[in-house]
């Protein structure tokens, strides 16, 4: 019972997992010393995060992951505690969350936990629109048992495997520091679309016409737009409905127009070579 986890120093890992964040990383790290454990996965880091990380970190492990689910599962196995809590180096864990997942480990009855999620944009929260999976996120699943949670294989947003029971959702947020600015959403938008575009060809998801896709694209927008509340955020509601209904399409031209020629001439090269 809570008498006995009191004393159970390995209780609680936390694991971030870093792609070049020197600007924000000492931000978020510093939030997680509650935990007993911080994990830290450098991906192709070539900035100061190592430096960053080596202060705060139990364990810093290094590489180059081309799939997501696969540095995020490797950093699951090195976690040594019993509870793991995720979060991304542009998220904030605050005192009044901290206290609040450790109270619910101590009494767990469940094996997964949803976080919700408070998302800012240059430091201002916006708090409509957003849930759009490519786009901000209203809540995730980042507080479970080591063992419950599996990422699965793809570049983006990877499928999520749980075999627990699902606890009732926190109420404190994690704050979720999305963008600085428009140009962030941008450019967050190219490189996702990228991956994306990679993923659909792996996968052979590349027969949709353009003008199914642009259906798509209207739905969308509409969807976070307007059924989300999105224009409750004037300005800043309609980037984010355009940014999130662009990313399908985006994802799928560059998955016809950049990423099949590419490997067609790669496969060409091959058999030239031979």
């Amino acid at each position: 019972g809570p008498m006995s986890d009191a004393s159970n120093p390995h209780q609680l890992s936390a694991l971030v997992v870093v792609h070049n964040e020197e600007e924000i990383l000492d931000d978020c790290l510093k939030r997680l010393a509650f935990a007993d454990e911080l994990v830290v996965v450098l991906d192709r880091c070539t900035d100061g995060s190592k430096a960053i990380a080596d202060v705060y970190a139990d364990q810093v492990i290094e590489g180059a992951w081309e799939i997501e689910g696969d540095r995020r599962n490797l950093g699951i196995d090195a976690c040594r505690c019993e509870w793991i809590l995720e979060a991304d180096a542009d998220e904030w864990i605050n005192e009044e969350l901290a206290a609040e997942i450790k109270d619910t480990i101590n009494g767990a009855e469940h094996d997964i936990y949803d976080l919700p999620v408070r998302n800012f944009v240059g430091g201002v929260h916006v708090e409509h629109g957003w849930g759009g999976g490519s786009f901000g996120k209203n809540s995730y699943l980042g507080l479970y048992r080591k063992g419950v949670k599996q990422w699965g294989s793809s570049r983006v947003h990877p499928h999520l495997t749980v075999n627990g029971a699902r606890g009732p959702d926190l109420k404190n947020p994690v704050l979720h520091h999305v963008d600085r600015n428009i140009s962030d959403m941008l450019g967050r938008l190219d490189w996702y679309t990228s991956a994306r575009a990679r993923d659909l060809v792996d996968a052979g998801e590349t027969g949709a016409g353009l003008g199914t896709m642009f259906r798509k694209f209207l739905s969308r927008f509409w969807k976070i737009y307007v059924v989300r509340g999105g224009w409750r955020e004037k300005h800043m509601g309609f980037m984010i409905a355009i940014c999130g209904a662009l990313y399908p399409l985006i994802a799928h031209i560059k998955a016809v127009e950049d990423e099949m020629p590419l490997r067609r001439r790669d496969q060409d090269n091959g058999a030239a070579e031979e």
